[in-house]
């Protein structure tokens, strides 16, 4: 059934006018461009509410759209998680969030070697722990090494820092966390979709990305602006795809937005 509904994805890029001319190039680094406009099956059907919209209005439509939801228990996430992240390699194997690397399904827990549930979202920001909803959430949940994820904490993300140990290439500093570029889009859609989908009218705080590291358990998140530019810089996968789906289909019957349109991302924020 997955391999069916993988096939019967149909990604069209659609090319966006550019009339700036390159110039400057011997700056340090060039700007990411935006994430190209995409159009997928569910346009029709699932967003059709949110088609041709901007700004408030499409964020405001997209959370009326995901909001509708089925919820899952917090012990329900480790099976959860093993069918969402399986290694498309080896169907006994997870991949790790952070580290990429790919570990037995069975060595979940909390011991060194281990890996558990880590929340994207830190949960400490906006206080809501593992309860059902945003506790739950599997858009933002993901399978992480125990050690990574403790390094990780709940640190807002941003880059820069000294490597974190076994973390794939991760950078960490006191106040904030950088995962490895392969990871970077993946987190900054995480994150987003958790903006659009707890916006403070279900008895969640209203959780919102902004400019600041250190952001404890207000329920923000940062950096926006380093977000932006992890969802250019690194779009979305067919790991990241497939996980979409499987929570579509199986588990929450909701989608990540930003997977399925990153540059709504921009059009947002």
């Amino acid at each position: 059934m997955l391999a069916t509904h993988i096939r019967h994805r149909r990604w069209k890029s659609v090319a966006l006018t550019t009339a700036a001319v390159l110039v400057g190039l011997t700056a340090p680094a060039l700007t990411a461009s935006p994430a190209a406009a995409t159009t997928t099956e569910y346009d029709d059907t699932y967003y059709a509410d949110a088609i041709g919209k901007t700004g408030t209005a499409l964020k405001d439509s997209l959370h009326e759209i995901i909001s509708d939801q089925t919820k899952i228990s917090y012990s329900a996430v480790w099976n959860a998680l093993k069918a969402t992240d399986q290694d498309p390699n080896n169907s006994s194997n997870v991949i790790l969030l952070y580290s990429g690397v790919s570990r037995s399904k069975s060595l979940n827990g909390g011991d060194t070697g281990d890996w558990n549930r880590e929340h994207t979202w830190a949960k400490s920001h906006g206080d809501f722990g593992e309860a059902i909803g945003p506790g739950t959430d599997l858009h933002h949940l993901r399978p992480a090494d125990v050690q990574v994820n403790s390094i990780r904490g709940n640190k807002d993300f941003d880059n820069g820092g000294s490597s974190v140990t076994n973390g794939g290439g991760s950078l960490t500093d006191s106040d904030s966390f950088e995962p490895r570029d392969a990871d970077k889009g993946d987190v900054a859609r995480m994150i987003l979709y958790m903006a659009v989908r707890y916006e403070g009218d279900d008895g969640w705080a209203d959780l919102e990305p902004n400019e600041k590291v250190n952001n404890g358990s207000a329920p923000y998140m940062g950096k926006l602006s380093v977000l932006k530019q992890w969802n250019d810089e690194d779009p979305p996968s067919a790991f990241e795809e497939r996980r979409n789906e499987v929570i579509y289909d199986t588990y929450q019957h909701n989608r990540n937005p930003f997977i399925d349109h990153p540059e709504w991302v921009e059009s947002i924020w």
